[in-house]
């Protein structure tokens, strides 16, 4: 048995100021300021100076200049990235404008939706698909500011708070104040939103036990492109047509700013068991994975890694592990890890020690992804992941396809996975890809065709383009053949919503 404070281990408190929230680790020591347009923006809407100075006496804080914008636009995408150490920003032009309420949010969409001005929600910027980059420049609309507690319901265990606070922020102010967790735990967890998590409809570590955010969602108040404010959604289920709440949650701005959210909470956990076992490849790793939900046990995590990355986080590089973890009430768990070693012996899964390994992990986790670990660093290297989700019935054959088609890629170093969410009908892969190019120049080429060849692949199965990291600009290319028809209901609605399409242009493949 361990400790809550174990299984929650490893995420610091955020180490930056609201309005200074750049990427660390990453980023050029100075702001190169010489080039007139970003390299990703493109039919930039200039802000006049007339709405400029109404933009003043609205926010609290407007920054316009060049540098300010590189600074305060910056995400965790890899072409973001790819862009700025080129020597080209991915962004410059536009207006970073910083409000700390409601009525302020509305002014502001009422004053851009009048002059047809582009309006981009910006809040943690954690996200890794460009969501939140001002292709058309205008105004990114910056809501950390909205940060407070508006309420608790103890009988219901629902907590309401505004959207820009940060997660590291709102687990301890739920922990500490009311002895309940929301159970989500991103790995952008310490640099991402309330609200973003939200609209990028993201999932966290715990998810086979606590579900993914649109799970957690009670209800969200959003300020439409009118400046209109509305309210969505209700505790428990409901039969009044369609849940207009599910239609914010995961539009990534498109459709409205996100302005508070309603969470469902759960008691904190003090009991936690963990065992790991390995196996011969990864589709036996996904059956064993499979029949374990399929018999009804719901784990918090249930992780399976593929023989590379079971040697980053585990040194057992001829092993596919599976690492399983619950917490929660003991009677609970003690049935979910019974039942879960069960099948792996079924499966004839090598046992190893599964408090061992669960430190292991929390020690490793973030060696695969965009890590270079294991691998040259040189200013041709690429890394970037990519995460989908499919019945089981395609899993396997997605797996080996996807790294076959990146592996065959020149310049691919090596292509890899791990399955990180699953259900009884489904699982989500998430993949992990490294390439290394001689000309630098050449990072943006290699990383949209890795991107190309995954997504062929993905298509083709008929299986989803995304499982929590959403679609944002690197998805877009793959959205019409993926949704089809779906796409043009889609536009529909963000025609009804937002006529003049001023809310986060160019993203969800819009």
């Amino acid at each position: 048995m361990m400790s809550r404070e174990a299984v929650r281990r490893g995420y610091n408190k955020r180490n930056y100021v609201v309005g200074a929230h750049t990427p660390p680790g990453w980023a050029p020591e100075t702001v190169t300021t010489e080039q007139t347009s970003g390299s990703l923006q493109a039919d930039v809407v200039a802000v006049p100076e007339s709405v400029l100075e109404q933009l003043r006496s609205i926010a609290v804080a407007v920054t316009h200049d060049a540098a300010g914008m590189i600074v305060n636009t910056r995400d965790w995408w890899a072409l973001t990235m790819i862009a700025e150490t080129g020597g080209e920003p991915a962004i410059i032009e536009g207006v970073f404008v910083e409000v700390d309420s409601v009525e302020q949010i509305q002014q502001v969409m009422r004053l851009a939706n009048e002059h047809g001005i582009p309006v981009t929600v910006s809040a943690g910027r954690s996200n890794v698909t460009g969501a939140a980059l001002p292709l058309r420049g205008g105004i990114v609309l910056d809501v950390c500011r909205l940060n407070r507690e508006l309420g608790f319901d103890a009988e219901s265990q629902i907590v309401t708070v505004e959207a820009g606070m940060f997660g590291d922020v709102f687990e301890e102010l739920v922990q500490e104040k009311y002895g309940m967790t929301s159970g989500h735990w991103p790995s952008s967890f310490g640099i991402s939103t309330v609200g973003g998590w939200v609209a990028c409809r993201g999932a966290g570590q715990l998810s086979t036990r606590y579900g993914k955010i649109e799970d957690m969602v009670a209800g969200l108040e959003v300020v439409l492109a009118d400046g209109s404010l509305i309210t969505v959604g209700a505790a428990g289920r409901s039969a009044v047509g369609s849940d207009l709440q599910q239609l914010f949650v995961g539009s990534e701005g498109t459709l409205g700013v996100i302005t508070s959210v309603k969470l469902k909470l759960h008691r904190l956990p003090d009991y936690t068991k963990a065992i790991a076992f390995g196996f011969p490849s990864f589709k036996v790793g996904l059956d064993v994975c499979r029949e374990i939900l399929q018999r009804g046990a719901t784990p918090a995590a249930l992780r399976l890694y593929d023989e590379l990355e079971s040697g980053l986080q585990f040194d057992l590089p001829e092993q596919n592990v599976i690492l399983i973890a619950d917490e929660g009430d003991p009677k609970i768990v003690d049935a979910v890890i019974a039942i879960s070693e069960e099948v792996c012996r079924q499966y004839e899964g090598v046992e190893f020690d599964g408090d061992v390994l669960l430190e292991r992990w929390y020690e490793t986790r973030y060696l695969t992804g965009k890590s270079a670990e294991g691998f040259k660093r040189s200013a041709g290297f690429v890394a970037d992941t990519l995460e989908m989700s499919g019945a089981w019935s395609a899993l396997s054959d997605v797996y080996t396809e996807v790294v076959e088609a990146v592996q065959a890629l020149p310049g691919t170093l090596r292509a890899s996975a791990h399955q990180s969410h699953a259900y009884a009908d489904a699982g989500c892969v998430y993949f992990s890809f490294r390439g290394e190019v001689e000309d630098p120049a050449n990072r943006a080429e290699w990383y949209r065709a890795a991107w190309d060849a995954a997504n062929e692949v993905i298509v083709r199965h008929k299986t989803t383009l995304s499982h929590h990291h959403g679609v944002g600009l690197v998805r877009a290319p793959y959205m019409a053949e993926s949704l089809g028809g779906g796409l043009d209901v889609l536009r529909a609605i963000k025609a009804t919503l937002d006529p003049k399409g001023i809310l986060n242009p160019g993203k969800l493949g819009l």
